[in-house]
């Protein structure tokens, strides 16, 4: 009696809102792909031949991020969109650059690159939203605080 009061319930239908809900056959819901809207099944779509998966495989190289991000940005900063400020991927891939030399404990480094990226006049120059200066110099003031403090502690 409690295996068929169990039945039911792993027979739960996902579908879209406009289908009837009904418990799923599961005679066919692991067998069948399912089908995409222009015809092609998903497996279909996302399949590699052998071949093609081993060239993948050998082109493939993970990600290292070891502190060195901010190499890879060009200064001085140039004017990317229309309304004359910089794309919001490559102001994502500055704080990403300040915030990877802060996790990394290097700070002096991201004090300077804070000021290469925002300049002498305190950011009126850059081309930067405000949004994204603001956390820069939050950012630097967090790195000249650990770096204070590490000039306090004895023995350094």
């Amino acid at each position: 009696m409690a295996e068929e009061d169990l039945s039911g319930l792993l027979n739960i239908g996902f579908g879209s809102d406009s289908e009837p809900e009904e418990a799923a056959d599961p005679s066919t819901s692991s067998t069948t792909a399912t089908t995409t809207t222009n015809g092609s099944s998903r497996s279909d779509r996302n399949a590699l031949s052998e071949a093609d998966f081993q060239t993948l495989k050998q082109s493939y190289q993970a990600k290292i991020e070891n502190g060195d991000i901010y190499k890879s940005i060009t200064l001085p900063l140039t004017q990317t969109t229309p309304n004359g400020g910089v794309a919001k991927p490559e102001a994502q891939e500055i704080l990403h650059a300040v915030e990877e030399l802060y996790f990394f404990r290097r700070y002096s480094e991201g004090v300077d690159f804070i000021r290469q990226v925002i300049g002498d006049d305190d950011g009126a120059s850059c081309p930067l939203d405000d949004e994204t200066k603001a956390l820069l110099k939050y950012y630097g003031e967090r790195c000249q605080q650990r770096i204070d403090s590490m000039a306090r502690q004895p023995g350094a």
